[in-house]
């Protein structure tokens, strides 16, 4: 059967299980809705946690990534998976002590404050619909290839999908939607690894293949690094960024992932702190098998690329090539008439979306206005890597398809997890807790789901129009998150002296420094800048780290400055840190 045959069917089975486990889990209360009534166990929680967790950007883009960047990449891994242990044991515990399950409920109790929580909850929406835009662009991207739709019909399917489980199950549908995603996203990720390492180096093991050797006996690493020198690159294992910036960028994504208000909301699905320990243990394991993988596919794919399009004319490359051609996602330009790929260092656009025209050249390859007027030029989208590898490595269709079928899982659970939040947000932290707090359990509950509603829209249309690549647009989430809430949370778990006043001055600090910098440097507003203007040194997604300092040092001056909290406030800060006697989430 043909690729396409066999996307369908298999997506077509996965959408269907979601959907029946959707109408299975059907939420009938708050509590169902906002933290899956809280009876998850353990193992199932670890296996929706890591889904949630394991976006478009971990599954789609993280490789592709590092498969461009070598070494520069890894702080990708580094932060990731280091923010998760981080809230795991720094966090998690205390907040599911205080029992508040939204990270703006958290806030607004512990500052005693409706002006924090408002403030709280204008970041988690800003927080949320950045990273959910990265996972509908990435919803977009495995459309329009496998099912050869548009990219921008293919994310007002996945709108439509996500919206249909999110809206009937809540958090209860969700959870146990993701636990089937976790699976297909993991077996997906995981078997063209196992083939593609056997084939290159002997090795069924893709951790160790990557370290291994090819048919000629040459390390696999080494092999890479001569491809790059020879095509003017500098070596895959050798960085370009300073030591500062990969410093700003890993803490921004860890402390950013400690604040990420969909992860936390995760440890109130189980019923008691012990549960929500073993749960975060399970995640991280369940986690590492796809983090500790991804490195091992950038190299693979990589290399594959290298070895199959440079110096190889058009009309001989494979069939693969001609239909990311035609999504948009690579493009070729023969300026000297060669009619051959040049695959080199410095073209006019590599790393650069290109410019079409609405005609097509002599060998049928589309057109770009864009491309340097003397030069072959090859333009690669980093967000293909993952899904064009088992293709590029010649795989048995159902394995690419089922690559599609795990892309669709890894972005979809984790948009239903933010648009979650983001309805939980306006319905529980605005409407129920100020603007409307008799609001009766199903008039919460039908908020919450014309929130939803209206998010699905929002992020549909960022996803539609993103601001760069899957896992770009994500880190970029982190760093607002890092630059918000991070310290907001944990000086308000460790500092009894923390106040409103220092609170909401630091948050509001952090986000709106964090914003006009992303703005500038990352969307080109406020006149723009390149890399040489960045303060510090800094990248616009290590940012975070800067804007995260800077509301730390505003949040506890202000607080020294202003009146102490009121005493029963500081006597909650104390027995939050005591591990026992911690009861139920509580949503009201």
């Amino acid at each position: 059967m043909s690729v396409q045959v066999w996307t369908w069917i298999l997506v077509g089975v996965t959408f269907a299980l979601y959907f029946g486990i959707a109408i299975w889990a059907r939420a009938g209360s708050t509590k169902e809705f906002y933290v899956a009534g809280g009876g998850v166990s353990p193992l199932a929680n670890g296996m929706a946690t890591a889904a949630d967790w394991m976006s478009a950007a971990s599954f789609i883009s993280m490789a592709g990534i590092i498969s461009f960047t070598g070494y520069d990449g890894s702080v990708y891994l580094m932060g990731w998976t280091g923010g998760y242990v981080l809230l795991a044991l720094l966090l998690a515990p205390y907040l599911r002590k205080f029992g508040k399950f939204t990270v703006p409920d958290f806030i607004g109790d512990r500052y005693y404050s409706n002006v924090a929580r408002t403030v709280a909850v204008i970041c988690a929406l800003i927080v949320s619909f950045t990273y959910v835009a990265g996972q509908m662009r990435g919803v977009g991207v495995v459309f329009s290839q496998f099912l050869q739709v548009d990219i921008t019909f293919g994310v007002i399917i996945g709108m439509a999908v996500v919206l249909i489980f999110a809206f009937l199950g809540g958090m209860k549908g969700i959870t146990y939607t993701q636990v089937a995603q976790y699976c297909v996203l993991i077996f997906a990720f995981m078997v063209p690894a196992f083939f593609i390492s056997i084939q290159m180096t002997g090795n069924v093991i893709p951790q160790l293949g990557m370290g291994g050797t090819v048919e000629d006996g040459t390390y696999l690493l080494d092999k890479l690094d001569q491809l790059h020198t020879q095509l003017g690159f500098k070596e895959y294992t050798d960085g370009t960024k300073s030591t500062w910036d990969v410093f700003a960028i890993t803490l921004a994504l860890m402390v950013g992932t400690a604040g990420l208000p969909h992860v936390i909301v995760r440890f109130f699905t189980v019923p008691k702190v012990k549960d929500a320990r073993k749960s975060a243990g399970y995640a991280l394991l369940l986690i590492a098998i796809l983090y500790t993988t991804a490195p091992a596919i950038a190299v693979f794919a990589r290399t594959n690329l290298i070895e199959t399009v440079s110096e190889t004319k058009y009309a001989d490359v494979p069939d693969w090539f001609k239909n990311w051609e035609d999504t948009g996602l690579i493009a070729w330009s023969d300026k000297n008439g060669d009619g051959k790929i040049q695959y080199v260092a410095g073209g006019a656009i590599e790393g650069k979306k290109p410019v079409y025209t609405e005609e097509r050249g002599v060998y049928g390859e589309r057109l770009i206005s864009n491309a340097n007027a003397n030069a072959n030029e090859l333009y690669v989208d980093r967000d293909i890597m993952v899904l064009a590898n088992p293709e590029i490595a010649k795989l048995p269709n159902w394995v690419i398809a089922l690559v599609a079928a795990g892309g669709l899982a890894a972005a979809l659970s984790t948009a239903a997890g933010l648009l979650l939040v983001i309805s939980t947000s306006i319905s529980h932290d605005l409407i129920k807790k100020q603007i409307k707090p008799n609001i009766s359990d199903k008039g919460e509950l039908m908020w919450a789901r014309i929130a939803i509603v209206g998010a699905v829209i929002i992020a549909g249309y960022f996803g539609i129009n993103p601001p760069g690549f899957v896992a770009a647009v994500v880190a970029l989430a982190f760093g607002l998150a890092a630059a918000s809430f991070f310290p907001a949370i944990i000086l308000g778990i460790f500092d009894k002296r923390m106040n409103k006043e220092g609170a909401i001055a630091g948050m509001i600090v952090g986000i709106t420094l964090m914003l006009f910098y992303m703005m500038k440097f990352k969307l080109d507003f406020f006149g723009g800048g390149t890399k040489e203007d960045w303060w510090f040194g800094t990248s616009p997604e290590g940012f975070g780290t800067i804007a995260m300092l800077v509301n730390v040092v505003i949040s506890l001056v202000v607080s020294r400055a202003t009146a102490a909290p009121p005493q029963h406030v500081q006597e909650i800060v104390e027995n939050i840190r005591i591990p026992s006697g911690a009861g139920e989430a509580q949503s009201h």
